[in-house]
């Protein structure tokens, strides 16, 4: 079978790590596997080693100053559209809106829904859950959102995690170097990976955190990750104008090399998840595999997936007040956690991928 996965960046965004991760595994299955990426800002590969079995295509996207964010979707979506070449494949799965939107005809990952407000987007957003010819969601819920929303019923298949190579950093022997290097760079902190952007709940995190250093100062607040399609300068200058108001001075280390992030996430004292909306929740579940305590939004689509292995805070208070609980080992729910992550793999998602694939072959 010749499948081509398109996907809108070679940066590590949640659905780019879902791309390449599924696309081993198909290839691993026996699958002929072609990832199409826009490579942004000049990029000549993706943000970690793929495996060379995946065939990679490439389509330059240079960055162009003071360009809209609807510009840039737009230029996006075009340029996209003008390198993609069908190949006679037997299956087009696009990941997002805008390879969605790009190439028509297609299966459709519809990770979580988003809210614009600008109409070219919201058609956008439209067209991409509506045209294509079938459609799949990583959770349950969020295939929920869609049939209220639309009335389409999306199979539900769940995110893999690379359960291994973050359990090794947690463990191995040979990883206690680059662990304690966070350690000593870093000292003791909750993790937060996802950049600073309002999906992500980066503001709330950080005023939760000025009431967590009140009872422990010694402890810090990293922000990992970053790069994403969209425009947060505003909400970024907010950011700034409460951390110099509540006084407190997080660690943004902006995105992380992909060798590097298992032991950081392994390193952490607690992981900070307060999204305001997920599909997933993937990050999180890389943190579970490196045996962390995690804190989570109180969401249903994050309860669904994660169940008791996490705890949950609705609003500032009580995340403040779950992310000092943390700090005090569970045994059982660390341990839970790491049989749920380990339960979630690549191949799995990928054999679940073919049975759809088989019964949704690209209409000719």
């Amino acid at each position: 079978m010749r499948i081509a996965l398109l996907t809108y960046s070679t940066k590590p965004r949640g659905g780019v790590v879902h791309t390449l991760n599924l696309a081993e595994a198909l290839s691993r299955l026996g699958a002929d596997v072609t990832v199409w990426s826009l490579a942004r800002g000049g990029d000549d590969g993706f943000f970690r080693t793929v495996d060379p079995a995946v065939t990679q295509r490439l389509i330059p996207f240079a960055d162009v100053d003071d360009e809209t964010i609807t510009e840039r979707i737009i230029r996006s979506i075009d340029t996209l559209r003008a390198g993609f070449t069908p190949d006679n494949y037997d299956i087009v799965h696009a990941q997002d809106c805008i390879s969605a939107n790009a190439v028509g005809t297609c299966i459709r990952t519809i990770h979580h829904l988003d809210a614009f407000t600008t109409p070219i987007l919201v058609e956008c957003h439209e067209k991409a859950v509506v045209n294509p010819y079938a459609r799949i969601c990583v959770s349950r819920a969020v295939a929920d959102e869609v049939h209220a929303g639309w009335g389409l019923t999306p199979a539900v298949i769940p995110n893999g995690v690379d359960y291994q190579r973050f359990a090794d950093a947690a463990e191995s022997p040979d990883a206690d170097a680059a662990r304690q290097e966070w350690r000593d760079r870093l000292g003791r902190y909750i993790l937060a990976v996802g950049g600073i952007e309002p999906r992500k709940g980066s503001i709330d995190l950080l005023k939760a955190y000025a009431f967590v250093r009140q009872t422990d100062p010694d402890l810090k607040l990293v922000f990992a990750g970053g790069e994403t399609l969209f425009d947060y300068r505003d909400y970024r200058t907010e950011f700034e104008r409460r951390q110099a108001e509540l006084g407190v001075e997080p660690i943004v280390l902006g995105a992380v090399d992909d060798d590097m992030l298992p032991a950081l996430v392994a390193a952490a004292e607690v992981f900070a998840f307060p999204s305001t909306k997920e599909g997933f929740g993937l990050a999180a579940m890389e943190a579970l595999a490196a045996g962390r305590p995690v804190v989570a939004r109180e969401l249903p689509i994050l309860r669904e997936v994660f169940g008791n292995t996490v705890t949950y805070a609705a609003d500032v208070p009580a995340l403040a007040a779950q992310l000092l609980a943390a700090r005090t080992p569970d045994p059982t729910r660390r341990d839970d956690g790491r049989a749920l992550a380990r339960s979630l793999t690549w191949d799995a998602a990928a054999r679940a991928h073919l049975d759809f694939y088989r019964i949704h072959p690209l209409p000719r």
